[in-house]
């Protein structure tokens, strides 16, 4: 895979390794280095991956006690597409942000945060978007049981504490 080994000669920390599915590369790369290798995806001129897609993770715990966090980009004056994975532990998962290099990061990686539990060091703002704050676990995590009680969120009276104006949006 071409697009591998020259992540793995510009990022050589990266240990990178590639495979090719359905027509579409995939580059699974160390987890400490997952920012260098996107801002090299992003800024060198042979790649030109500049459009972030998406942020997603899959829980592996079952199989391989991991949780692969997911990066989708594309290439707009290539029409080329790549994901690069990055595998980080069950137990303490979290990686560098890159919300710095995509603005569109920003609510993803809390996306991941909130649904899977994977921290994002440096997110300037990491905390639940999907999920009311007190929700205890990370709901699609394969751990989260089923039957988990929630803690209840109390009921708002509308007429004595009404929702914010809409004047200050």
């Amino acid at each position: 895979m071409e697009v591998a080994a020259a992540v793995g000669e510009a990022v050589p920390a990266s240990a990178a390794t590639g495979y090719e599915s359905h027509g579409l590369a995939f580059v699974v790369v160390a987890p400490a280095s997952i920012r260098d290798v996107l801002c090299y995806l992003r800024d060198d001129p042979s790649q030109a991956f500049t459009a972030l897609i998406d942020v997603t993770a899959v829980d592996l715990t079952p199989t391989e006690g991991l949780i692969e966090v997911v990066y989708v980009l594309r290439a707009p004056a290539r029409r080329a597409k790549i994901v690069v994975k990055a595998k980080v532990a069950t137990d303490d998962p979290h990686l560098p942000t890159v919300s710095s290099l995509w603005k569109g990061a920003d609510w993803a990686e809390r996306e991941v945060y909130d649904m899977f539990g994977v921290r994002f060091d440096g997110h300037p703002n990491l905390k639940r978007i999907l999920m009311y704050e007190p929700f205890e676990g990370h709901p699609l995590r394969k751990s989260y049981a089923v039957d988990h009680r929630q803690p209840l969120v109390e009921e708002r009276d509308p007429i004595a504490n009404p929702w914010p104006s809409r004047d200050r949006f």
